[in-house]
């Protein structure tokens, strides 16, 4: 393949992308259909197919291509600022479009097609549970929280709330709420000894 070729095959790619995003955020996920994104993209049906075997693949990419804001944890020698930053931008930035429908969209999808769910895990879910995990570790090391302290317990007691405020209840995820999630997570986790 030439360069110009690969070029214009990755113009392609974009555009049917693009075109999932908009007739996603237009219509909804659920009436998204490969013919109406090929129509959109100005390709053929089998242009789309070729690179995704399913609508929910090309959806999960799309959603994944949008660019989002570091959701890497900083460093700073409190576990607790550290934590709530990178919260409060996740949940900001799932809190307005065009990531939070999308994403919710993506979730669903996820609940019905094991690949769609497999490769969000790989993509997204996983590289952000690690950093939260080491985070944690980090702060373990420091002696920040308890040196027992079950590590992936507390990454499931920190993102628990807020997914099931996100796809639940759809009750507003505020700064507050972060707050209130990490005191009372923390809480138990302090440096102190342990009960058991």
């Amino acid at each position: 393949m030439t360069d110009r070729s690969a070029r214009r095959a990755d113009q392609r790619t974009e555009a049917i992308k693009r075109a999932a995003l908009d007739l996603a955020r237009e219509a909804g996920y659920a009436k998204l259909s490969v013919e109406a994104v090929a129509a959109r993209a100005n390709v053929g049906k089998h242009t789309v197919y070729r690179r995704w075997p399913s609508r929910g693949l090309l959806f999960l990419d799309a959603v994944l291509s949008l660019s989002a804001e570091e959701l890497s944890h900083p460093r700073t020698g409190d576990v607790v600022a550290d934590l709530r930053a990178v919260m409060t931008k996740a949940v900001d930035l799932l809190g307005r479009p065009p990531w939070g429908p999308l994403y919710q969209a993506l979730i669903g999808e996820a609940q019905h097609d094991p690949e769609v769910a497999a490769g969000l895990n790989r993509r997204f879910i996983e590289p952000q549970t690690a950093d939260t995990r080491a985070r944690l570790q980090d702060a373990r090391e420091r002696g920040e929280i308890a040196s027992d302290a079950d590590l992936d317990l507390a990454f499931d007691l920190l993102s628990g709330p807020l997914y099931y405020r996100l796809l639940i209840t759809q009750k507003p995820i505020t700064h507050e709420y972060i707050d209130r999630v990490l005191q009372a997570v923390l809480a138990g986790m302090g440096p102190g000894p342990q009960t058991r």
